[in-house]
């Protein structure tokens, strides 16, 4: 289970600081899997975020009794310094993980060859996503979040991309950020849909569909 209390979350502006989370509690139960709807700016990806750890919120509390992935693609805690080797060893050690399977699973899921010995610095946006995607699935949670997209690179790896996830997720849950109804009932159980800094949950995706739609009506 994964449980919110009160999190606030906001970041520096020029005209003063904007509030993104305001003051959110919800509850990720296990054997559910979640979507979450959002106009852009909602602060979807700052959610799933503050759910991974990758960044903490400025109040309220996170409570964990799960392991959690970082959002499927996400590259922004890699150290630029270090090559692709060296990163997922250390995120092999942060896990707990067999640090020689994850490399041998790395290596060969994310075809980078050679560029696994250079520093990530060098790497293009590709790259460090194909580098990360391999990762998060080399590594075994319980919990996996995914921001929009799930496939990253051409074609041929997207869905080689997609074809990992699902295997995924025949014993993992997973919480979910779209812009897509399509891709939210193909993944999902549940949905919340976010609005003003909040999180409303919904047991059922027809009701978060008809909240979020009508969000978007006063938008249009």
């Amino acid at each position: 289970m994964i449980e919110l209390v009160a999190v606030e979350k906001s970041y520096p502006t020029k005209s003063g600081r904007r509030p993104i989370l305001d003051g959110i509690s919800a509850v990720f139960e296990r054997g559910h899997s979640t979507g979450v709807l959002g106009v852009n700016g909602a602060g979807k990806s700052t959610l799933l975020r503050i759910l991974s750890g990758s960044e903490r919120p400025d109040r309220g509390q996170v409570r964990r009794s799960v392991s959690v992935s970082w959002p499927l693609g996400f590259s922004g805690s890699f150290s630029g310094s270090l090559t692709g080797r060296e990163n997922l060893r250390f995120v092999a050690r942060i896990y707990g993980a067999d640090i020689e399977q994850v490399t041998d699973f790395v290596e060969d899921f994310s075809e980078l060859g050679r560029y696994m010995d250079e520093p990530v610095r060098t790497y293009s946006a590709g790259m460090r996503a194909r580098l990360a995607f391999a990762l998060s699935m080399a590594v075994d949670f319980q919990v996996y979040l995914v921001d929009e997209a799930i496939g990253v690179g051409d074609a041929a790896f997207q869905q080689k991309c997609n074809d990992a996830f699902n295997a995924r997720r025949s014993r993992s849950d997973v919480i979910m950020t779209s812009h897509y109804m399509s891709t939210i009932r193909e993944y999902c159980t549940r949905a919340g849909v976010m609005e003003n800094g909040r999180l409303l949950m919904f047991e059922d995706i027809d009701a978060a569909e008809e909240y979020y739609n009508a969000i978007l009506k006063r938008r249009a």
